[in-house]
């Protein structure tokens, strides 16, 4: 219906902004008051026969009537309905920025004053709905326009419910998995809070770049219903502790737990911003013995991911007797016995690997989960076990969690069922911390020690020599190494590297789906280090999975200092608007050779930038494959200069280019075309590349992803 459209009502279709599953969006031009409009269409269904685009043209209208009562400056305004030729269409008005999802796939990082400018216009929005009793129930990045000058406004209410309207029951699930609340998942009425919820959500993203849970919807679900988040100022160290109050106050899995409005929770915002820290939001735990649990674990501060399946039983089991509400003396003696066994046997290995004691004023991983977990006392749970015992038990099994790790990668990736644009990214992991590991009574259960350790804490045990300092932190900081590259090396779908610096601070970086990704920050959870995780791994749509997995055995691995070939746009560009011309800068690693640069879009084609054949139906003009020296700078796609050049057109999203520097060619005659299918080509490549590696050529690869909108 798109592309014949001149006309809808009195409106003038002008071009298209986006197409989506049930509909297309246009630029559209109202010739009676000179304005420009966005006006979104559905198809009207013919018969009342197919229920699902019948409830899709109902949410369609729910979303005129949702809007049109809503005029605000931080709401998309409505300005008109109709129904013509089998079109339904809404005049809207016409945002001239971006979205702020497509800010956050290109992993633009927010100031603080950014995150406050937009969470303060999305709150005021939502106050405003609220307060004439619309509920918008699908909060998230990609309803959250920009205009040019910055100002948020909040979009896309087809899945409102209206105080008084019959329209969403009770057991109606709707949403976007990644941002809904509790009561949605559960099929729950909802209120102004679930909004809360979700506004939290996208707090937590903006502050770190990460979502705060990441999978498939059940894994969602079941971390939403039953465990906590990291704390953003342990994602990065750029956020504020004042702000882990109220992004926790924000998600409570309980309504009544959150705030009960949006300018109160834009209150506690701006107080945080001042750095007054929201004590309400970080209470001591309650008493669960008598509270109704959707599951067999209680809400934590500073929650670990879920353990590997097979552990999931014995985990559960422990937790059910940790929530007893009285407690004796029989778990202090347990975990005394604990401690001295595990001293005994394997403290030795534990020392060595800690690489001694972190610089002074830096907070190690395990004292700044302390103060989440144990709440504002500084002294430990009498039923819990040192840190020591447990991180002891767990580098005695070490390889074994890295292969669970790796295992988990490669399953769950097999199940990788989700698609999207470049994902916000995906949940950035927690300060590394040791894996818990199941036991079946509290006494051994692990917990989290006070945020000062004591004076002991990094001595050797009694009898045993104490190694020099630099000999402990080099062998621990190697240790770290080598389980962060093992576990990395066994990922598919993924292309990661990085390294550990000085402290045992980790820093990934790369591309990953959104299993694989969620597989690689489980195996980090395993990793004990003394420093920090920086997590710059960009979760990309699963249809990008073979040029990552082509790309993996080439690319420089984690911790190596193999041929890097560098590759970027033009301006250092990662956005593109439609006409743009796609102008990549290489930059040739250490041998001499041949170049393949290839542009995968979301629609599963693949454009030849480099090397091309002459095609009179294009207008393209060959740019035939020449070899070029180490180091030597390679600037395509630029006409100026003589290169054939591709522009940016629909359909608009997020995109892929992937480069490939080989000692020798890859291919042995030209490729029929200059455009084809994905799945043939990645076919061809990866054979090609697997042959080059048995004949001993060298080989590297580079990739990045690019966003294009329409002007």
């Amino acid at each position: 219906m798109a592309e014949t459209i001149e006309t809808l009502g009195k409106y003038e279709i002008k071009r298209t902004l986006g197409k989506g599953a049930m509909g297309v969006v246009y630029e559209g031009w109202d010739p009676i008051i000179a304005r420009r409009v966005a006006i979104k269409t559905v198809r009207v269904p013919d018969t009342s026969d197919d229920p699902e685009t019948e409830e899709a043209l109902a949410r369609f209208r729910r979303e005129a009537q949702a809007a049109g009562r809503l005029t605000h400056p931080n709401i998309v305004g409505v300005f008109d309905y109709g129904e013509v030729g089998g079109i339904a269409y809404i005049v809207m008005e016409y945002v001239d920025g971006p979205s702020v999802k497509s800010l956050v796939d290109k992993q633009e990082r927010f100031a603080i004053a950014d995150t406050m400018r937009i969470m303060t216009d999305l709150l005021n929005g939502l106050q405003f709905s609220h307060a004439r009793g619309v509920v918008h129930r699908d909060i998230k990045p990609a309803n959250v326009m920009l205009t040019s000058d910055g100002q948020a406004k909040i979009a896309d209410f087809g899945i409102a419910r209206i105080e008084s309207s019959s329209m969403t029951q009770a057991g109606t699930v709707l949403g976007t998995p990644a941002y809904m609340s509790p009561e949605q998942f559960m099929g729950q009425v909802v209120d102004s809070r679930t909004d809360i919820y979700s506004s939290g959500v996208l707090l937590y993203q903006l502050l770190t770049g990460e979502r705060p849970f990441e999978g498939g919807m059940s894994a969602i679900m079941h971390k939403a219903l039953n465990t906590d988040p990291p704390l953003p100022s342990q994602i990065t160290v750029t956020c504020p502790q004042a702000f882990d109050g109220v992004v926790r106050k924000a998600m409570a899995k309980r309504p009544e737990d959150r705030f009960q409005s949006a300018s109160e929770f834009l209150e506690a915002l701006r107080a945080a911003a001042a750095g007054r820290p929201l004590a309400a939001a970080m209470p001591e735990e309650a008493d669960d013995s008598e509270a109704t649990m959707v599951a067999a674990g209680p809400r934590r501060a500073a929650a670990r991911p879920p353990p590997p399946p097979a552990a999931r039983p014995a985990a559960a089991a422990s937790t059910a007797v940790a929530t007893t509400p009285k407690r004796s003396a029989l778990p202090m003696i347990a975990a005394a016995v604990v401690v001295v066994v595990v001293l005994l046997g394997g403290g030795a290995w534990f020392f060595l690997l800690r690489g001694g004691a972190p610089a002074p004023g830096t907070q190690t991983a395990q004292t700044a989960a302390a103060p989440a977990a144990n709440g504002p006392a500084s002294t430990p749970s009498p039923a819990s076990a040192p840190a020591s015992a447990q991180s002891a038990q767990t580098q005695s099994a070490q390889t074994g969690q890295i292969q669970s790790g790796q295992t988990q990668a490669a399953s769950t990736q097999s199940g990788q069922t989700q698609s999207g644009q470049t994902a916000s990214p995906a949940q950035a992991p927690p300060p590394v911390q040791t894996a818990q590991a199941p036991t079946p009574a509290p006494a051994a259960q692990p917990a989290t020690p006070a945020p000062e350790n004591p004076p002991s804490a990094n001595a050797p045990p009694a009898n045993t020599p104490a190694a020099p300092a630099s000999q402990v932190a080099s062998a621990g900081l190697d240790t770290i190494r080598q389980q962060v590259a093992q576990l990395t090396a066994g990922a598919s779908c993924a292309v990661v590297n990085g390294g550990v610096g000085d402290g045992g601070n980790i820093s990934l970086d790369g591309f990953a789906g959104t299993a694989a990704a969620d597989a690689l920050r489980q195996g980090l959870s395993g990793i004990t280090s003394p420093g920090t995780v920086t997590w710059r791994v960009s979760s990309v749509d699963p249809i990008f999975c073979p040029a990552l997995d082509t790309l993996h055995p080439i690319v420089p691995a984690f911790g190596s200092a193999g041929p890097r070939l560098g590759l970027k746009l033009a301006d250092g560009k990662t956005r593109l608007s439609d006409g743009q011309h796609i102008m990549p800068r290489l930059v040739m690693p250490d041998f001499r050779g041949s170049l393949r640069v290839d542009y995968i879009a979301h629609d599963g084609t693949v454009l030849h930038l480099y090397p091309q054949v002459a095609d009179p139906s294009q207008h393209m003009t060959a740019d035939p494959p020449k070899v070029f020296q180490p180091g030597e700078a390679v600037n395509l796609g630029d006409p100026a200069a003589g290169h054939p050049a591709w522009e940016v057109g629909p359909p608009y999203g997020t995109d892929m280019i992937v480069a490939i520097a080989s000692s020798q060619p890859l291919f042995e005659r030209p490729r029929p075309g200059n455009v084809e299918q994905l799945a043939d080509y990645m076919r061809d490549l990866q054979a090609a590349v697997e042959a080059a590696q048995r004949r001993n050529v060298r080989l590297t690869g580079s990739a990045m992803t690019v966003d294009t909108i329409a002007k």
